[in-house]
């Protein structure tokens, strides 16, 4: 069953607004299509797709600290990886 929302869904724009060469925005982590199709997404679509913002923004803090422990040189932060979910 699915819960009631009251309350519309956020942007989760961080306001960086640059995108690598992938096509995900490097502040919110969305892909081209879901920055492009946002205002027209069902609130349904919208929290999936902070769903998938939020699971990204995990990987990417993963990758970073997996740097860290290694000691692989210098450490690259998510805001310059070329990220490919």
């Amino acid at each position: 069953m699915e819960q009631l929302e009251f309350f519309a869904i956020p942007s989760p724009c961080r306001g960086v607004c640059e995108s690598n060469r992938k096509g995900y925005c490097k502040g919110c982590l969305r892909s081209r299509e879901e920055r492009l199709h946002w205002l027209k997404m069902t609130d349904t679509q919208k929290q999936h797709v902070w769903h998938l913002c939020v699971m990204r923004r995990k990987k990417l803090q993963q990758l970073v600290w997996l740097q860290q422990q290694t000691g692989d040189g210098e450490v690259v932060l998510p805001e310059q990886m070329d990220f490919d979910f």
